[in-house]
């Protein structure tokens, strides 16, 4: 089960974990099974209506995320508590909801979609800096709390993918020029460059890896100077 899994990086995790032979539901507000992570009751449908069809959830991809570019001394409580609801409490209202299911049958694979801003400062990005901080924390509490009852709980942190929900922020402008420069590779990320984490901390071959925050990020965080 993938949310968010649409579009953008949540559509090449459900491609991906497709080619390596899972079943796989994505959800959104949109299409495919419809629920939204800010309603539980959503989520709590969705779940049954999966349950219906396959009998169980073996896997939860949380994808569903926004994010906007403002100064912090005007972040309104609207646009701070909008960005923290979905991105963090979102992710934890999935976590409970499907998390639940596997840890009645004792078995569970979650993988949180973290960010670089789980790791460093972003620039006038305080909000979803925040969430996606937040987000690392969650993560590794549950695997610290679930992993005994047979539910390890990893993140993957991307880097720099050009996305719907962060063109604008990047094309043509000296941010997207800043991360170029920061990224050893040089390049911004494939969406499809993501699935192999997320296929590896969803499957048995990471059986012992539980509150890792795996970065697929070009080396942007090991970078220092560039040039």
């Amino acid at each position: 089960m993938v949310t968010g899994g649409t579009s953008g990086i949540g559509l090449g995790l459900v491609r991906g974990l497709a080619d390596a032979g899972a079943d796989v539901v994505p959800i959104s507000r949109r299409a495919a099974v419809a629920a939204d992570v800010n309603d539980r009751a959503s989520l709590e449908r969705a779940l049954k209506e999966i349950l219906a069809q396959f009998g169980h959830v073996d896997i939860l991809v949380n994808c569903a995320g926004i994010t906007k570019r403002t100064p912090t001394l005007d972040v309104s409580d609207e646009e701070w508590s909008s960005i923290l609801e979905t991105n963090l409490t979102g992710t934890l209202r999935a976590c409970q909801v499907f998390g639940r299911h596997m840890l009645e049958r004792g078995y569970g694979r979650i993988v949180n979609i973290a960010s670089l801003a789980s790791f460093v400062g972003l620039f006038e990005v305080a909000a979803y800096t925040a969430s996606k901080a937040g987000v690392a924390g969650l993560t590794r509490a549950l695997a610290v709390e679930w992993g005994s009852r047979g539910v390890n709980v990893n993140a993957i942190a991307p880097g720099v993918y050009r996305t719907s929900l962060n063109a604008a922020l990047l094309d043509g402008t000296e941010r997207g020029k800043e991360f170029l420069l920061r990224t050893p590779l040089k390049r911004f990320g494939n969406v499809e460059e993501l699935a192999g984490a997320c296929v590896f901390l969803a499957s048995d071959a990471a059986s012992f890896v539980n509150g890792e925050i795996l970065a697929v990020d070009g080396g942007f965080l090991a970078s220092g100077v560039n040039q």
